[in-house]
């Protein structure tokens, strides 16, 4: 790591945004002090925070305007509720209204979250859904960039979102799953999958499993500079050829191969999205 570089797990969500933006230009939108709150988790005991664990923050990235939205895995898991899922979904429909008008907005999304807030059952998986809706209309125009650095990682529906992006920047620190291993383990039992077996889960869903099987694009080490690096490598290449999930055949035709009557393991993934799925 270089002398003037730092750790961007060990970064919460607002300094991760800030770092990523060109110095002095960061902006947070709906910051704590306008305590825009959940409704829904004081009533079940549960302390809310005042940004709900999502930070919208405006600034530039090369001198071009930018919209980054931050996950904060330590507030309740990064998990997402109706509020948190507003501001994410709202930042990227802004951000396409700035397209439209002829304002090149670039879109950098933080993954850190265990996917929908169990708390707040549909309106959280209301949020997601329309969360999706957004990626898909902005990416469009201009790539919408994901990154999974840690330590959470990205599961649920949330997971869906990573896919739908243009480009998905990974650390070897970062997982990405549909279902989150305590929830494979609570549904299917220890012996389909232990999730206190840290080996075993970061070799099917960790960072660097994920980039070798074609899920996602770039994968860094954990440092701010080879992230903002990345960043700039994704924006240089503009709009892919070809997007993840208009793959989908592709996709469909290796999950139809799984064996279900033995246990996934590495070599099996592997054998199956080895070559990648945007080849």
């Amino acid at each position: 790591m270089a002398k003037n570089d730092m750790s961007f797990i060990e970064l919460g969500a607002r300094e991760r945004a800030r770092q990523i933006l060109d110095q002095g230009s960061f902006r947070e939108l709906l910051d704590p002090f306008d305590k825009i709150t959940s409704p829904w988790l004081e009533p079940q005991g549960i302390v809310p925070e005042f940004d709900d664990g999502m930070i919208i923050a405006k600034g530039m990235i090369n001198g071009k305007p930018t919209v980054v939205m931050a996950i904060e895995g330590v507030f309740q898991g990064g998990s997402m509720g109706e509020v948190s899922g507003a501001k994410m979904a709202s930042a990227l429909e802004l951000a396409a209204e700035d397209n439209r008008k002829g304002i090149a907005t670039q879109a950098i999304m933080l993954f850190e979250t265990g996917g929908v807030r169990l708390q707040e059952a549909n309106l959280g998986l209301a949020a997601i859904a329309d969360i999706h809706s957004a990626i898909v209309d902005l990416r469009r125009y201009i790539p919408v960039i994901g990154i999974i650095a840690g330590t959470v990682g990205c599961f649920g529906g949330m997971s869906i979102a990573a896919g739908l992006c243009s480009y998905l920047i990974v650390t070897r620190e970062a997982r990405l799953g549909l279902n989150g291993p305590q929830v494979i383990e609570q549904e299917a039992g220890i012996d389909e999958y232990n999730s206190r077996n840290r080996p075993f889960i970061w070799s099917m869903t960790g960072g660097e499993v994920r980039k070798k099987n074609g899920f996602a694009d770039i994968i860094v080490n954990d440092s701010v500079i080879e992230i903002k690096n990345a960043i700039n490598q994704c924006i240089d290449k503009g709009l892919p050829k070809r997007l993840r999930s208009d793959n989908y055949a592709y996709y469909l035709d290796k999950l139809n191969k799984v064996d279900t009557t033995k246990q996934a393991d590495a070599t099996m993934v592997e054998s199956l999205f080895g070559e990648g799925g945007t080849k």
